[in-house]
């Protein structure tokens, strides 16, 4: 005697059951895959969002820095002019020094009867022309210059007569020496 049980129906439906279970279990993990993953995009746009508000906040530093160099070269360049300028007026100034000095010597001293035609500054050179009444008065006038302080040895260049046949046309080259003492008073107020 054999009793023949059918298991087919049961196990078909266990394997339907399983079947089931297996699809539900790779669409749990198909969701999670897709969840993970949406979470991660979102952890990396986060990170990608901060990096560049970074690099957008270092590019802004680094253009207020390049305005500031700028600023630098452009305040570099100023005071390079006006140390230029500083240098240029005081060596106007040391000239007018000298100049004032020149005149001061030369006024004090003309000797009667000499009358200066020209006057040219090269550096300390000093070329004069003058007209005097007499070789007297020539030779007078290149002693006073002499004397002064201010002034080297006079070095006589050419004298001739005068239009008049009486007077004598003169020229002379002279060094100039700036002397600190006019250069001091010059300076005091």
């Amino acid at each position: 005697m054999s009793i023949n049980i059918n298991l087919l129906p049961w196990r078909e439906a266990r394997r339907e059951k399983r079947t089931r279970r297996f699809y539900g279990v790779v669409v749990m993990m198909f969701l999670a895959g897709i969840g993970l993953g949406l979470g991660v995009l979102q952890i990396y746009q986060q990170q990608l969002s901060a990096q560049q508000q970074r690099n957008a906040y270092i590019t802004n530093h680094i253009e207020r820095l390049n305005n500031d160099i700028a600023d630098v070269q452009r305040y570099q360049a100023t005071a390079a002019r006006l140390g230029e300028q500083l240098t240029l007026f005081q060596t106007l100034q040391a000239e007018r020094i000298g100049t004032v000095q020149l005149f001061n010597n030369i006024a004090a001293s003309v000797v009667d009867g000499v009358v200066y035609q020209r006057l040219s500054r090269s550096g300390e050179q000093v070329s004069f022309s003058a007209m005097a009444g007499s070789e007297r008065q020539v030779s007078d006038q290149l002693r006073q210059i002499a004397s002064m302080p201010g002034f080297g040895v006079p070095q006589l260049s050419e004298v001739a007569s005068g239009e008049d046949g009486t007077s004598r046309v003169f020229q002379f080259d002279v060094v100039q020496s700036v002397v600190e003492e006019a250069a001091a008073e010059e300076e005091a107020p």
